[in-house]
């Protein structure tokens, strides 16, 4: 006897909180582009944004986008969010998805340690992290001072009031993957010993000010979804947090500061956060964790629609077939996550939230590394 598949409805009702009002539970993952010249996103980046939001995706989170530090980042296609010509360029894409019914919000983004040796954005600019580490162990640029920490926390804020006033429905702070404010929750790549270094708690201390000043800027209804993982680029086994009360230290804190939204990244998203207990609780996603741990919202990630992990998109021969959605909506069915997001099953088919939806799962498109070397 076959067990007769769950209902995609419950995933298709709408969503509130605060400033978000996606029309239904699926969001477009944060997927980096580079097709910015200088920073600026143009028509093309509009028009791409526009398909997925036309394709049936409630909430489009944006590529990462740099926030105005000198060494945020590494890559001059790579858009920006402050300057005249690219918040035009944003406010451009903003109109294209809300005209389509979607809503939109990017994801601000600082590389810190990541940004390399030998950047192509401000060559001259020495790249800075939390302990001047690389994720590796080896020593790499120079570390913050106190005072960088002050314009670092003001760079954040800018660039989330530049978001605000050019209609973004909220942002996202990039908190996760082994970038900057990662590195700070790291033990291996923070070894700080002024207060933002050495205990858990101590390691929080930023990205929690990051949050608190951001929301005192923004006001109260201004939507804050903060992305966090355990797995670092190329350690994939990493943790910022051992235990679920290591983790409820790590973000206890920043709901505190004002977080609305919690977005755990993982490579897939039916994971157990922490196989090694016992029981349902050794089943239970980091999503699911994360719920139960602060009572906030949270959006699951990882290969949704593919059959392989995203790291299969870095090779020459990259792909990825379709799968069904069955373990996702025992999740969603389980109370485990509000909000879906889905990467590259997007890249390779703008109208995958409404095949789905409308029982044409025959029809998505595999992903191939073709659809990650164009904008369409």
């Amino acid at each position: 006897m076959t067990e007769t598949p769950l209902p995609v409805d419950g995933l298709f009702e709408p969503f509130a909180v605060k400033s978000l009002q996606p029309r239904n539970r699926f969001a477009m993952a944060p997927m980096t582009r580079a097709f910015s010249p200088d920073g600026i996103p143009g028509e093309d980046v509009a028009a791409y944004y526009r398909r997925r939001a036309a394709g049936g995706v409630g909430l489009v989170i944006t590529e990462g986008t740099y926030i105005p530090d000198p060494v945020a980042g590494s890559h001059t296609r790579v858009p920006l969010l402050y300057g005249q010509d690219s918040l035009a360029g944003w406010k451009s894409v903003v109109d294209a998805v809300h005209e389509e019914g979607g809503q939109i919000i990017p994801q601000l983004w600082h590389l810190g340690v990541e940004r390399g040796p030998q950047p192509r954005m401000n060559p001259e600019v020495t790249t800075a992290s939390p302990s001047g580490i690389a994720l590796d162990g080896t020593r790499l640029g120079r570390e913050f001072t106190g005072s960088d920490l002050d314009a670092l926390r003001e760079a954040w804020v800018a660039a989330a009031v530049n978001a605000r006033d050019v209609g973004f429905d909220g942002i996202e702070l990039h908190g996760a993957h082994g970038y900057l404010l990662d590195q700070f929750l790291w033990d291996r790549t923070n070894v700080r010993s002024d207060g933002y270094g050495g205990s858990l708690e101590a390691r929080t201390r930023f990205p929690v000010e990051v949050v608190a000043a951001i929301r005192e800027a923004v006001g109260d209804d201004f939507a804050i979804v903060y992305r966090f993982s355990q797995w670092k680029s190329n350690h994939y086994d990493s943790r910022i947090a051992q235990t679920p009360d290591e983790l409820a230290a790590v973000l206890t804190p920043l709901v505190a500061a004002g977080v609305d939204v919690l977005h755990p990244s993982t490579r897939r998203h039916w994971d157990p956060a922490f196989a090694e207990l016992s029981g349902e609780d050794g089943e239970l996603g980091l999503a699911g964790w994360t719920k139960r741990l602060t009572g906030l919202p949270t959006i699951t990630v990882g290969s949704v629609g593919l059959d392989d992990v995203f790291t299969t998109a870095f090779t020459s021969d990259g792909a990825s077939n379709t799968a069904g959605v069955d373990r996702l909506l025992r999740q969603y069915e389980n109370g485990e996550f509000d909000l879906v997001a889905v990467g590259r099953a997007l890249l390779s088919d703008p109208e995958w939230v409404l095949k789905l939806r409308d029982g044409r799962t025959a029809e998505h498109i595999p992903y191939s590394n073709e659809h990650r070397a164009v904008l369409h």
